[in-house]
C-alpha cells in the first residue's frame, strides 16, 4: 500500500503546547505510540483520548468513537456505550472519558457536556506494562490496527490522569485552562513519545482553517 513508502520514525521529548498531530488519511499503520513513566496499576483514569493496551489485554483501557454520536469505552473484558453526545465536524472537541474502580463508573464528556454514568469494570484494575496509542486502536499488544477503526483528522492537549477529575476540571479542561494541573500519566507538556506512518506534527491551527 502507498502508506507503506511514507514511514517514517521521530522520537522525541518536548513541549507541545501549541502543537496538534494530523492524520491526514485512513491507514492501518499511522499512529502515534507513548511512552508514559507508569510503575504502578491503575484503578482510576480520567483520559482524552486514547487506547491503553497492557500485555494481557489489548483494551485495557480504550475511548472510541465508532459512529457518530456514539461513543464506546472498553475495560478489560467489557465495554459499555454512550449516545447522543454530540461531536462537531470540522471544530475542535474536547473529548473524555472517566473511570473508577471503587465505584465501577465510567462516563464521557462532550465538548462539556456529560453521558449517562454505567458500570463497569467495578472493583477491576489496569495492571501490566502500557501500550499507549493514539490514532489506532489496538486489536493486539501494540499491533493488530484495522484502517476501519483508524483516526483521521486533529488531536491535540491530550492528557491522562491516574484519578477521576472533578466536574469542575473537566470544565476547565474544555477550557483550556488545565495548564496548572496537567495529566499524571500523560502530559500533553512533557511528552515522551514515537509517530510511526504518515502523522504530521504542527503548529495547531483553527480546525475551520485547515
Amino acid at each position: 500500500m502507498t502508506f507503506l513508502l511514507l514511514l517514517f520514525i521521530l522520537v522525541t521529548y518536548f513541549y507541545l503546547y501549541g502543537k496538534m498531530l494530523t492524520f491526514p488519511a485512513v491507514s492501518e499503520s499511522a499512529h502515534v505510540k507513548v511512552m508514559p513513566d507508569l510503575s504502578k496499576d491503575l484503578d482510576a483514569v480520567t483520559v482524552c483520548i486514547v487506547s491503553f493496551a497492557t500485555p494481557d489485554n489489548p483494551n485495557a483501557f480504550l475511548l472510541f468513537k465508532p459512529e457518530n454520536n456514539v461513543f464506546e469505552v472498553d475495560h478489560t473484558k467489557g465495554f459499555v456505550l454512550f449516545y447522543g453526545l454530540e461531536a462537531k465536524l470540522n471544530q475542535w472537541n474536547s473529548i473524555c472519558a472517566t473511570w473508577e474502580s471503587g465505584n465501577g463508573i465510567a462516563q464521557v464528556w462532550v465538548n462539556g457536556n456529560p453521558s449517562a454514568r454505567k458500570g463497569l469494570g467495578h472493583g477491576l484494575k489496569i495492571s501490566g506494562a502500557p501500550s499507549i496509542v493514539l490514532g489506532q486502536d489496538q486489536d493486539s499488544y501494540g499491533g493488530g490496527f484495522d484502517k476501519a477503526q483508524s483516526f483521521v483528522g486533529m488531536i491535540t492537549d491530550v492528557h491522562m490522569w491516574d484519578s477521576v477529575l472533578s466536574y469542575y476540571d473537566i470544565a476547565l479542561y474544555k477550557a483550556n485552562l488545565l495548564m496548572k494541573s496537567p495529566g499524571t500519566v500523560i502530559n500533553w507538556g512533557a511528552l515522551d513519545f514515537s509517530v510511526q506512518g504518515h502523522v504530521v506534527v504542527e503548529d495547531q491551527i483553527s480546525a475551520t482553517n485547515a
